[in-house]
């Protein structure tokens, strides 16, 4: 299941036909799920952010064409949007998704929080990396209200690419809102796990 690190883009000749990934798609998602846990990070008491990388993508698109059906039209679509959540060999990217099963203190959470996504961060060794959002969409409206998912993306300069990669160094993932203010330090087997990203 783990693809060449040089693969930036799904193209449409990577994905499975759906005979066979219905054949194999217990044991596919069996091998996701074990790849994505050194990606899953929290934050706080709400945020999680999903490292994503071009395995977690193909599992995406693959499991939506399973879902919906849509073939070769649906495809299109799913590679727009999921393509640029590749990292491309320069960055990280992640999926932030604030989740809170009480629908109405989930609602409240999110009115109080607008343009958190601008105030996500990474430090290498103190050294801040600030987050950019996906630039596909506003996740935030304009009465203030966040969007319960966001698409992030850290850009590392090559020597922070080097720091980042060379086993020695305090990596901390966080954000500064007003309403939302939490740091956590990522473990060895993240800071492994990621380090593949990176060309």
């Amino acid at each position: 299941m783990i693809m060449p690190k040089e693969k930036r883009e799904i193209q449409k000749s990577d994905i499975m036909p759906l005979e066979a990934y219905i054949k194999n798609r217990k044991e596919l998602r069996k091998s996701i799920v074990s790849f994505k846990k050194d990606r899953r990070i929290a934050l706080g008491p709400y945020a999680t952010f999903y490292f994503e990388s071009y395995e977690t993508m193909l599992a995406q698109v693959q499991e939506m064409l399973y879902i919906e059906k849509g073939g070769d039209e649906q495809l299109k679509d799913e590679l727009i949007a999921y393509n640029p959540l590749i990292p491309n060999g320069k960055e990280l990217t992640a999926t932030l998704m604030f989740e809170i099963d009480n629908p109405i203190s989930r609602a409240a959470f999110l009115g109080k929080v607008g343009g958190i996504e601008q105030m996500v961060f990474m430090k290498l060794n103190g050294e801040t990396i600030k987050a950019v959002p996906e630039e596909d969409v506003d996740r935030t409206s304009t009465e203030g209200k966040a969007s319960s998912v966001q698409f992030v993306h850290f850009n590392f300069t090559d020597e922070q690419i080097q720091k980042f990669k060379s086993n020695e160094i305090d990596v901390e993932l966080g954000m500064d809102h007003k309403e939302y203010s939490h740091t956590t330090k990522l473990t060895k087997e993240n800071i492994a796990s990621l380090s593949a990203d990176f060309s």
